[in-house]
């Protein structure tokens, strides 16, 4: 069975090792595709908001929400800023990609 598939079936619980006034966030994250990974990083900016970035791979090919209608990365980025990493972590797992991890410092 595939990461990505067996991230479908049993979604593992993450959200526990954010921690609180986090600076950075870092999901790890696995494609449907070949079980491709990547990691996705949101870092509080001067003026303290989250930014998301993709690490080099372009956000847009991850469609969020394609099934939604599309979920813009600002929109995601909101989401952090307000501190709700449940909705963040949905998000991501709208498009073609599925959560296994997260680290936060």
């Amino acid at each position: 069975m595939s990461k990505y598939r067996e991230l479908v079936l049993n979604p593992p619980k993450v959200l526990h090792n954010i921690k609180e006034d986090a600076r950075e966030v870092i999901f790890y994250v696995v494609s449907c595709m070949c079980d491709n990974k990547y990691t996705l990083r949101f870092k509080k900016n001067d003026e303290g908001d989250f930014k998301m970035s993709g690490m080099g791979y372009s956000l847009i090919k991850l469609q969020f929400g394609h099934r939604e209608g599309g979920i813009k990365p600002f929109e995601i980025e909101w989401a952090a800023d307000e501190g709700n990493w449940l909705d963040v972590k949905n998000m991501i797992n709208s498009g073609t990609v599925k959560v296994e991890k997260v680290i936060s410092r």
